[in-house]
């Protein structure tokens, strides 16, 4: 009495009649989900707390609050509110001019940003390399079945040659089957990072604008007293 094959025989006997190229299109759908997996863990890890906690000490800033809007964004694991805070903290500092502080700001995002990016790469190669495996390894398939279809000689059995062509075709299905999810996940993934770049940028001109504001209106104020009491005389 012979044992029902499991699971695991099974994908072995799946993985076997594709040949080499499948096990390395296994090998790298093993690699993207990981990928996919530890991008997953970063955005979820590096959500802020609370989800507008950005918007609010822009708001803070708006009203001249600087204080209280360094308070939110301090010790936030969210780059976007991460980055805030270390602008507010140099801005409070005084010790760089304000010319200065953008331009570490704006290094800031940029290393912010490719810190998102970093590994997407590694998703856009599988997605790429993955449907042309697969074609390699069809047309692997198809010369050994017409190989085989040779040494048969007259005594051809169609047999041979189907079985020979759906292993080969097994291939192109299995390199679309790892590029389409991929593909999809890579490009989601490089939009998040898209958008988050352009709001920390977004941020970053709106508190600079909130900044010359804050440093203006001790000049504005006494101007306009001096137009009032003009009038007054």
């Amino acid at each position: 009495m012979t044992p029902e094959p499991t699971s695991l025989t099974e994908l072995a006997q799946f993985l076997g009649a594709g040949g080499l190229v499948l096990w390395l299109l296994a090998c790298l759908s093993v690699g993207a989900l990981t990928v996919m997996l530890a991008k997953w863990w970063q955005w979820w890890h590096q959500r802020p707390r609370p989800r507008d906690v950005v918007e609010q000490a822009l708001a803070h800033l708006a009203d001249g609050d600087r204080t209280h809007a360094l308070r939110l964004v301090r010790g936030q694991r969210n780059p976007h509110a991460r980055l805030l805070g270390r602008v507010l903290d140099m801005l409070e500092a005084g010790t760089l001019a304000a010319e200065d502080v953008r331009t570490e700001s704006i290094r800031l995002a940029r290393a912010a940003t490719a810190a998102l990016d970093r590994h997407l790469r590694i998703l856009e190669v599988i997605a790429s390399l993955a449907p042309l495996l697969g074609l390699f390894g069809t047309v692997l398939g198809v010369i050994d079945a017409f190989q085989a279809l040779e040494a048969a000689g007259r005594q051809v059995n169609p047999a041979v040659l189907s079985g020979g062509i759906w292993k080969a075709l097994l291939t192109t299905a299995a390199g679309l089957a790892v590029a389409i999810p991929v593909s999809m996940a890579n490009s989601w993934f490089e939009r998040r990072v898209e958008v988050e770049s352009a709001t920390m940028l977004d941020a970053l001109e709106r508190t600079f604008t909130c900044e010359a504001e804050r440093r203006a209106r001790p000049a504005v104020a006494p101007a306009r007293r001096d137009r009032h009491e003009r009038r007054a005389g």
